[in-house]
């Protein structure tokens, strides 16, 4: 299975695939969390600021996710196409071309679930943005795309981490 998590910045998407990586029914996996670090340190702008280039990378980060055949991720093509959707860096011709190229990756994921930001603070790590209007744009952005594109396959999740996974568990159970 292809599964992603999506949802806006500091809402335990790493924390979640990290859980999950530690469950013994997951160890047939691959996980793949935000390098989002290495990826400044390269140079490559991140929130308000990514550029094409930058989007392109992410996108291709997650383009090879989706050539695994069992795949755990917490970025999906939805969080790409809504950072690009809002940069402030790109050009409105640059988004639309990105977005249309990558939208029907969205199809490849087997389950993805949308992490609600209700009830989680943002946790300034150093790197993310912690501006708390751009995270309810992004949260906004990320769920239109949802709505737009009528994906049946996007479960919400929220509560704690604890409660989340069991919610994980629980649906993956279902399509296993």
């Amino acid at each position: 299975m292809k599964i992603g998590f999506c949802g806006t910045m500091s809402v335990g998407k790493t924390t979640l695939v990290n859980e999950l990586k530690k469950l013994s029914e997951f160890k047939d996996y691959t996980f793949r969390t935000e390098r989002s670090k290495y990826l400044m340190e390269m140079g490559i702008p991140l929130n308000t600021d990514s550029t094409l280039k930058g989007q392109l990378v992410f996108a291709a980060e997650r383009a090879s996710e989706l050539m695994q055949e069992k795949i755990i991720t917490d970025r999906t093509i939805i969080d790409v196409i809504a950072f690009a959707s809002l940069s402030k860096s790109m050009k409105d011709y640059e988004k639309h071309f990105l977005n249309a190229t990558i939208q029907p990756l969205m199809n490849e994921y087997d389950i993805l679930f949308y992490v609600s930001p209700e009830g989680v603070k943002i946790e300034d790590n150093g790197i993310r943005e912690t501006d708390s209007n751009y995270r309810i744009a992004i949260d906004e952005e990320i769920k239109s795309i949802i709505q737009m594109h009528g994906n049946s396959k996007v479960i919400t999740i929220k509560g704690t981490t604890k409660e989340r996974i069991e919610q994980i568990k629980n649906i993956i159970a279902q399509y296993v």
